[in-house]
């Protein structure tokens, strides 16, 4: 059996999560303290007692997804199972920096702080209202890229921002773009066309602003070779080199998340089963549909770590 560990990205915070971890396991609570103090502020407090309003900011959202992630990492170090019992890590959008803080390849305080500058200048790139996103269903990503082409008009931006898996694609870009590939695809065949509750438009040329703010905090910190190759999200393939790393997550905040992608090379390369670390199990129900053959399992709370221990 041959594992990747993947790291979720936003949309799956919840109230309360992590703090499971960080009753049962001292290296837990270390972690989300650590975040903390890299930010100078209590964000173990809003996560676990605040409102979700407050939370799935995307200033917050990030770094605490992230924080979440770390603190099932180290539950996991304590029970026997290092980084290195991974073929390979990933993430989805923002879980691609769990990942490489995961890998040691960031350290977790500069990868609280680079996730909260990230999620401040995504935020700011565009004003509220202008973007949008909405998820095609039923279409491939080749489909949805000639829907994108269709869609787009008198300089607008519309993408295909998310290629999650063989039945859901999603478009990001100016909000009339957006609403007219989503007509434009159900008349094509989609199943469905959901405009997605998001306050900016991820994953299009509209966050050049925020890619341009990343280039320079990226180059403020070290970034060391992950001790397992990491399943880039605009590459959908594996990358060690610190500074190819580096380019790759400025350009991942304008590319395309490949997650399909990602995860058929990581199957391709001899993984058959998925570990999805920190809140939620989006990603475990997009592999299900990229190939029925992978297994996957949630760790994310002291009972999913003890019954992977089992496992």
């Amino acid at each position: 059996m041959s594992i990747a560990f993947v790291f979720p990205g936003q949309g799956a915070q919840t109230i309360g999560m992590g703090k499971a971890l960080a009753e049962s396991y001292p290296a837990a609570k270390a972690v989300f303290d650590e975040v903390d103090d890299a930010l100078d502020e209590k964000l173990s407090s809003l996560i676990w007692e605040g409102e979700i309003e407050t939370l799935t900011l995307t200033q917050n959202a990030q770094p605490a997804l992230m924080a979440t992630s770390m603190a099932a990492m180290a539950a996991l170090a304590v029970e026997g199972i290092p980084i290195d019992k991974a073929a390979f890590v990933a993430g989805h959008s923002l879980g691609e920096y769990s990942a490489l803080a995961a890998s040691g390849a960031l350290s977790i305080a500069d990868t609280a702080r680079l996730l909260r500058t990230r999620g401040q200048a995504m935020q700011s790139a565009v004003p509220v209202g202008v973007g949008a996103m909405a998820a095609l269903l039923g279409l491939d990503f080749a489909a949805v890229q000639e829907v994108a082409a269709e869609a787009a008009a008198d300089g607008e931006v519309v993408q295909a921002a998310n290629d999650n898996d063989p039945t859901q694609v999603v478009v990001s870009g100016h909000k009339a773009a957006v609403e007219r590939a989503a007509e434009i695809a159900k008349a094509k065949g989609a199943k469905r066309a959901v405009m997605l509750p998001v306050s900016a438009p991820f994953h299009c040329a509209l966050m050049q602003p925020a890619a341009d703010v990343m280039t320079e905090a990226l180059a403020a910190v070290e970034i060391k070779a992950p001790a397992v190759p990491l399943i880039a999200n605009v590459r959908a393939d594996a990358v060690t080199d610190p500074a190819i790393i580096r380019e790759l997550l400025v350009e991942q905040v304008t590319g395309s998340v490949r997650w399909r992608e990602s995860v058929a090379v990581m199957a391709e390369k001899g993984v058959t089963e998925f570990w999805e670390i920190g809140a939620g199990k989006a990603l475990s129900g997009m592999i299900r549909k990229i190939d029925r053959s992978l297994a996957s399992r949630q760790v994310g709370t002291d009972a999913d770590v003890k019954a992977a221990i089992d496992a």
